[in-house]
């Protein structure tokens, strides 16, 4: 398993979950993976969770400080990093009842370069696709995706090789234990 601190964008280890948004401040919105769904972590609330199966489709993450954000979807730098300090909002529609659902994340201290954000939605998607959003409550299968598709170079996002890139880190993460 990695290290508390290994990220694929605002994706995070931290004491031994992974997690999208920035953990490890005192009241701050993140959301969890946990083995039995999406777990959003609120200041002041005991939070609320989204089982697997009821997650359908529509898997984005924006960025901004409202969820209604949808022009800030694909805002860069040219150093090639997530532009701006606010939160950002990880999208899905939910079934029963049928739902849009935006879940809030509080950003890191640390930028995000564009190319591990893009993907981690990539994988998000690919994995909804699939039927197999559940392994993301696996802490070592998520270790191992993460392994293959964090570094490299901060180029190539394409969605033919975010594709590409990502189907290879789902045949090289295994099928998982779930």
């Amino acid at each position: 398993m990695m290290e508390d601190g290994a990220s694929l964008g605002p994706l995070e280890l931290t004491g031994g979950h992974w997690g999208i948004g920035d953990a490890t401040r005192p009241d701050t919105h993140w959301v969890e993976f946990r083995p039995d769904g999406l777990y959003q972590r609120e200041p002041d609330s005991e939070g609320w969770l989204i089982p697997w199966s009821r997650i359908m489709s529509g898997i984005r993450i924006t960025w901004g400080k409202n969820s209604w954000n949808t022009n800030t979807r694909g805002m860069y730098t040219l150093k090639g990093t997530v532009a701006g300090r606010e939160g950002g909002w990880m999208h899905m529609t939910l079934r029963q009842p049928y739902e849009d659902c935006p879940l809030r994340f509080e950003r890191h201290a640390r930028p995000y370069r564009a190319v591990d954000a893009l993907r981690l939605e990539a994988l998000l998607r690919q994995l909804l696709d699939k039927g197999q959003l559940h392994l993301l409550g696996s802490p070592e299968w998520v270790s191992r995706a993460v392994g293959h598709l964090a570094g490299g170079k901060n180029s190539w996002i394409t969605q033919r090789a975010l594709r590409q890139v990502t189907a290879e880190a789902l045949e090289a993460a295994g099928p998982g234990s779930f």
